[in-house]
C-alpha cells in the first residue's frame, strides 16, 4: 500500500496519468511446477473407477494458485523487458531511450500503470491483453476500497464509502461525534479485573480500523494501543476501539491529499513517548516520511524492548525514520529519480 502512496505522490508532481486494470480469473492463469492430483468433481459421467484428475493449470483454493500466478505474471513482466524493484517486487519498472518511464504496480488481480512514456502503456496494454484477460477500468478512481479523486495537478485519497459501511456493520452510525480518535489522558492497561469481550468480534473490529489506517494517519496511534490486546480484550478496550468509530464519525472525508511541490524531497519525522506502556513500560515509537511534501508512510509502534533512557530511544526511532528514508529511495533510484 506504500507503493501505491508513492506512484500518486509521484503523478501528482509529474502529472501523470494512472490507469487501472482488472485481470479476470487471474489465479487460472498460473503454470504450476509440481504434480498435483483431485478428486473427479461430482456429476462426471463415464467410468471413473479409482481415477483422479492431473491439473494442468492451477485453480481457485490452491494453496499454490497466488504464488503460480505471481509467477506468470512476472514472466510476461521480464519478456517486455520490465525490471522488478528492488524496494517492492510487485512494482515492475521499463525506462525508454528517450528518458521515459512507466511503472506497473500489481496487487493480486488489481493493476495500476502510470509513467510519462505513452506509447509504452499502449505497448503493456496490448501484452497484457494478448497474454490474460483483462478488463480496461481507465483512470484510477477505486482501488482497493480506498477511493481516488482529481483535480488540478492534485490527487485525494480517502475510504469514505469503507467508514460509512463499517459504521453501518458495528451499529454506530448514528452515535455521537467525538474530536479526537483516543482520550488524550487515556489510561489503557490490561485491565484484567473488567468483563471479557467476544475476542472474534474485537479483533475484526480492530482489523478493519487497522485497515483504515492506511490512508488515516490521524488513527494510527490509536490502532498501536487497542492492537495490543487481541489476545485477551477487556470492556475498557472495546470502549476505546469504539471511541475511534465516534471520532470517524465526525470526520467521514478525511483523507490524504498529494500535490506538486516545487522541490522532490525526502523528509522524515520521528517521535516517542518515554515507557509510556502501562503494562510494560515499553514505549511507542512513531514516523511519518514525505515526498515531495506529501505524506506517503507512516508507522506507530511500540518497542520490543525497555528502553534505558530517552537517549536511547530518540537514537531507535531516528534509526527506524532512516530505514524508511532508505527503503524510498530504492523505489525512487529504480525509476530514476532523483
Amino acid at each position: 500500500m506504500n507503493t501505491v502512496k508513492i506512484l500518486l505522490s509521484l503523478a501528482a508532481h509529474y502529472n501523470w496519468q494512472l490507469l487501472q486494470y482488472d485481470v479476470k480469473n487471474a489465479f487460472l492463469h498460473g503454470d504450476l511446477d509440481e504434480e498435483i492430483y483431485m478428486n473427479i468433481p461430482s456429476g462426471f459421467e463415464g467410468n471413473t473407477g479409482n481415477k483422479v484428475c492431473k491439473l494442468k493449470k492451477a485453480l481457485y483454493g490452491l494453496k499454490q494458485s497466488p504464488r503460480a500466478w505471481f509467477g506468470r505474471f512476472s514472466k510476461v513482466m521480464k519478456e517486455s523487458r520490465y525490471k522488478q524493484s528492488q524496494g517492492d517486487h510487485t512494482l515492475f519498472i521499463k525506462h525508454s531511450v528517450a528518458r521515459g518511464v512507466t511503472a506497473l504496480l500489481v496487487y493480486v488481480d488489481d493493476i495500476i500503470v502510470t509513467g510519462n512514456d505513452e506509447r509504452e502503456k499502449h505497448e503493456v496494454k496490448q501484452k497484457l491483453t494478448t497474454e490474460f484477460e483483462i478488463k480496461e477500468l481507465g483512470k484510477l478512481k477505486y482501488f482497493l476500497v480506498i477511493e481516488v479523486a482529481y483535480s488540478t495537478q492534485r490527487i485525494f485519497i480517502s475510504q469514505q464509502k469503507y467508514v460509512i459501511d463499517l459504521l453501518a456493520k458495528t451499529g454506530k452510525i448514528g452515535c455521537k461525534p467525538v474530536s479526537t480518535p483516543m482520550d488524550p489522558n487515556h489510561k489503557v492497561g490490561e485491565a484484567k479485573e473488567e468483563p471479557v469481550v467476544d475476542k472474534r468480534m474485537y479483533q475484526r473490529l480492530v482489523g478493519r480500523l487497522i485497515y483504515l489506517a492506511h490512508t488515516r494517519p490521524d488513527i494510527a496511534y490509536s490502532m498501536s494501543i487497542v492492537s495490543q490486546f487481541m489476545h485477551d480484550p477487556r470492556e475498557h478496550h472495546l470502549q476505546a476501539a469504539c471511541r475511534v468509530l465516534h471520532y470517524l464519525k465526525d470526520n467521514l472525508e478525511k483523507g490524504i491529499l498529494f500535490k506538486k511541490n516545487n522541490a522532490l524531497t525526502l523528509k522524515a519525522y520521528t517521535d516517542a513517548d518515554y515507557a509510556g506502556s502501562l503494562v510494560d513500560r515499553r514505549s511507542t515509537t512513531r514516523y511519518y516520511t514525505f515526498l515531495g511534501g506529501n505524506l506517503v508512510t507512516w508507522r506507530s509502534k511500540k518497542q520490543n524492548v525497555v528502553a534505558k533512557s530517552s537517549a536511547e530511544l530518540e537514537f531507535r526511532v531516528i534509526a527506524q525514520g532512516l530505514c524508511e528514508l532508505l527503503w524510498l529511495k530504492i523505489i525512487l533510484d529504480d525509476l530514476r529519480i532523483k
